[in-house]
């Protein structure tokens, strides 16, 4: 059993305590970041967020494995560095489910209707 769920079995005065030694126990700036957010919305004892790579997609992929089901499927972007930057970028904003990729990809779909109404046939693959 890790620590993170062990601090079920302490009392709220215990966590409160404990909370606020290791907010003194922080330097000024960590504080002020945290009293920026809310001092009352900061929990020290959540389960740290998983690396990258262990991180997975609705599908269960991972962002490696998306950029390479990508690639696999438009082999001849492979080589392409700037192809390859927001082909990274956009796997790992599926996977954080970063609102700034489904912006981009809303956008992109409501582009495709607006050439598509326009009888434009602009292949872009």
């Amino acid at each position: 059993m890790s620590f993170f769920e062990n601090t079920e079995s302490f009392t709220k005065e215990e966590i409160e305590k404990r909370k606020k030694a290791i907010f003194d126990g922080m330097g000024k700036r960590a504080q002020n970041a945290i009293l920026k957010k809310g001092y009352d919305l900061w929990n020290p004892f959540e389960e740290p967020k998983h690396p990258i790579e262990i991180r997975k997609d609705k599908t269960g992929n991972t962002v490696s494995g998306i950029v390479k089901m990508f690639f696999d499927e438009f082999p001849e972007k492979k080589g392409d560095n700037a192809y390859r930057k927001v082909v990274e970028e956009m796997a790992l904003g599926v996977v954080t489910d970063d609102d700034r990729i489904k912006a981009r990809y809303l956008f992109s779909m409501w582009y495709k209707k607006i050439l598509e109404n326009a009888g434009i046939d602009d292949d872009w693959s």
